[in-house]
Protein backbone atom coordinates (compact mmCIF):
# COMPACT_ATOMS: atom_id res chain seq x y z
CA UNK A 1 0.00 0.00 0.00
CA UNK A 2 3.02 2.65 0.80
CA UNK A 3 4.34 1.61 -2.83
CA UNK A 4 0.96 2.84 -4.17
CA UNK A 5 0.81 5.73 -2.28
CA UNK A 6 4.37 6.80 -2.84
CA UNK A 7 3.81 5.88 -7.09
CA UNK A 8 0.76 8.08 -6.86
CA UNK A 9 2.41 11.14 -5.41
CA UNK A 10 5.02 10.82 -7.68
CA UNK A 11 2.42 10.70 -10.41
CA UNK A 12 0.95 13.94 -9.06
CA UNK A 13 4.58 15.74 -8.59
CA UNK A 14 5.46 14.95 -11.75
CA UNK A 15 2.31 16.76 -13.45
CA UNK A 16 2.72 19.28 -11.03
CA UNK A 17 5.94 19.87 -12.37
CA UNK A 18 5.17 19.96 -16.68
CA UNK A 19 4.45 23.14 -17.72
CA UNK A 20 1.51 23.41 -19.91
CA UNK A 21 0.38 26.29 -21.39
CA UNK A 22 -2.17 28.83 -20.24
CA UNK A 23 -5.28 28.51 -21.68
CA UNK A 24 -6.98 32.14 -23.44
CA UNK A 25 -9.86 33.55 -22.11
CA UNK A 26 -12.48 31.13 -23.94
CA UNK A 27 -15.15 34.24 -24.41
CA UNK A 28 -12.35 36.49 -26.19
CA UNK A 29 -11.84 33.22 -28.65
CA UNK A 30 -15.42 33.43 -29.37
CA UNK A 31 -15.78 36.96 -29.99
CA UNK A 32 -12.45 36.93 -32.04
CA UNK A 33 -14.33 34.03 -33.93
CA UNK A 34 -17.14 35.44 -34.62
CA UNK A 35 -15.48 38.91 -36.60
CA UNK A 36 -13.67 36.43 -38.40
CA UNK A 37 -17.35 35.06 -39.95
CA UNK A 38 -18.08 38.77 -39.94
CA UNK A 39 -15.39 39.82 -41.95
CA UNK A 40 -16.15 36.36 -44.38
CA UNK A 41 -19.36 37.71 -44.93
CA UNK A 42 -18.54 40.74 -45.88
CA UNK A 43 -15.75 39.77 -48.28
CA UNK A 44 -18.56 37.41 -49.87
CA UNK A 45 -21.06 40.11 -49.86
CA UNK A 46 -18.76 42.32 -51.52
CA UNK A 47 -17.16 39.30 -54.32
CA UNK A 48 -21.31 39.25 -54.66
CA UNK A 49 -21.83 42.61 -55.64
CA UNK A 50 -19.01 43.27 -57.98
CA UNK A 51 -20.15 39.79 -59.62
CA UNK A 52 -23.35 41.09 -60.09
CA UNK A 53 -22.24 44.95 -61.20
CA UNK A 54 -19.99 42.47 -64.11
CA UNK A 55 -23.06 40.86 -64.90
CA UNK A 56 -25.04 44.11 -65.40
CA UNK A 57 -22.45 45.97 -67.38
CA UNK A 58 -22.09 42.99 -69.61
CA UNK A 59 -25.71 43.24 -70.81
CA UNK A 60 -25.62 46.70 -70.78
CA UNK A 61 -22.35 46.17 -73.39
CA UNK A 62 -24.10 43.16 -75.04
CA UNK A 63 -27.85 45.50 -75.60
CA UNK A 64 -25.34 48.19 -76.98
CA UNK A 65 -23.46 45.45 -79.18
CA UNK A 66 -26.92 44.12 -80.40
CA UNK A 67 -27.80 48.00 -81.84
CA UNK A 68 -24.49 48.74 -83.10
CA UNK A 69 -25.06 45.38 -85.33
CA UNK A 70 -28.02 46.30 -86.45
CA UNK A 71 -27.02 49.92 -87.19
CA UNK A 72 -24.07 48.21 -88.71
CA UNK A 73 -26.40 46.11 -91.01
CA UNK A 74 -28.20 49.03 -92.27
CA UNK A 75 -25.61 50.86 -93.20
CA UNK A 76 -23.58 47.93 -95.14
CA UNK A 77 -27.17 47.28 -96.83
CA UNK A 78 -27.66 50.87 -97.88
CA UNK A 79 -24.07 50.98 -99.41
CA UNK A 80 -24.06 50.57 -103.33
CA UNK A 81 -20.86 50.35 -105.03
CA UNK A 82 -19.12 47.08 -103.57
CA UNK A 83 -16.00 49.51 -102.67
CA UNK A 84 -17.72 51.61 -100.55
CA UNK A 85 -19.46 48.29 -98.80
CA UNK A 86 -15.65 47.37 -98.17
CA UNK A 87 -14.33 50.41 -97.01
CA UNK A 88 -17.53 50.82 -94.84
CA UNK A 89 -16.60 46.51 -93.57
CA UNK A 90 -13.36 47.24 -92.98
CA UNK A 91 -13.87 50.66 -90.73
CA UNK A 92 -17.00 48.73 -88.86
CA UNK A 93 -14.88 45.81 -87.91
CA UNK A 94 -11.91 47.70 -86.39
CA UNK A 95 -14.27 49.55 -84.40
CA UNK A 96 -16.10 46.42 -83.20
CA UNK A 97 -12.57 45.01 -82.29
CA UNK A 98 -11.36 48.40 -80.41
CA UNK A 99 -15.11 48.45 -78.24
CA UNK A 100 -14.20 44.18 -77.65
CA UNK A 101 -10.88 45.57 -76.36
CA UNK A 102 -12.17 48.80 -74.02
CA UNK A 103 -15.50 46.60 -72.97
CA UNK A 104 -12.89 43.97 -72.27
CA UNK A 105 -10.80 45.86 -70.00
CA UNK A 106 -13.75 47.87 -68.43
CA UNK A 107 -15.04 44.21 -67.41
CA UNK A 108 -11.56 43.14 -65.65
CA UNK A 109 -11.30 45.93 -64.12
CA UNK A 110 -14.68 45.46 -62.34
CA UNK A 111 -13.89 41.79 -61.89
CA UNK A 112 -10.17 42.97 -60.36
CA UNK A 113 -11.40 45.69 -58.02
CA UNK A 114 -14.16 43.54 -56.30
CA UNK A 115 -11.47 40.77 -55.42
CA UNK A 116 -9.26 43.49 -53.93
CA UNK A 117 -11.63 44.91 -51.77
CA UNK A 118 -12.91 41.43 -50.72
CA UNK A 119 -8.91 40.33 -50.16
CA UNK A 120 -9.01 43.77 -47.88
CA UNK A 121 -11.27 42.60 -45.77
CA UNK A 122 -10.00 39.35 -45.28
CA UNK A 123 -6.51 40.48 -44.87
CA UNK A 124 -7.36 43.10 -42.52
CA UNK A 125 -9.36 40.42 -40.68
CA UNK A 126 -6.57 38.44 -40.92
CA UNK A 127 -3.77 40.71 -39.29
CA UNK A 128 -6.26 41.69 -36.83
CA UNK A 129 -7.01 37.90 -35.60
CA UNK A 130 -2.88 37.47 -35.22
CA UNK A 131 -2.81 41.01 -32.68
CA UNK A 132 -5.86 39.34 -31.17
CA UNK A 133 -4.25 35.79 -30.72
CA UNK A 134 -0.89 37.09 -29.67
CA UNK A 135 -2.80 39.02 -26.78
CA UNK A 136 -4.53 36.50 -25.56
CA UNK A 137 -1.64 34.45 -25.39
CA UNK A 138 0.47 37.06 -23.61
CA UNK A 139 -2.52 38.12 -21.39
CA UNK A 140 -2.60 33.89 -20.66
CA UNK A 141 0.76 33.66 -19.72
CA UNK A 142 1.05 37.01 -17.64
CA UNK A 143 -2.48 35.42 -15.27
CA UNK A 144 -0.29 32.27 -14.98
CA UNK A 145 2.58 33.95 -13.30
Amino acid sequence: MGQAKNAAEEFTKMFAELKFPAMPDMEALLTAQKRNMEAMSAANRIALEGAQAVAKRHMEIMQQTMTELTETMSALASADAPQVKAAKHAELLKRSYEHAVANTRELSDLIQRANGEALNTLNKRFAEAMDEVKRLMEQANAAKR
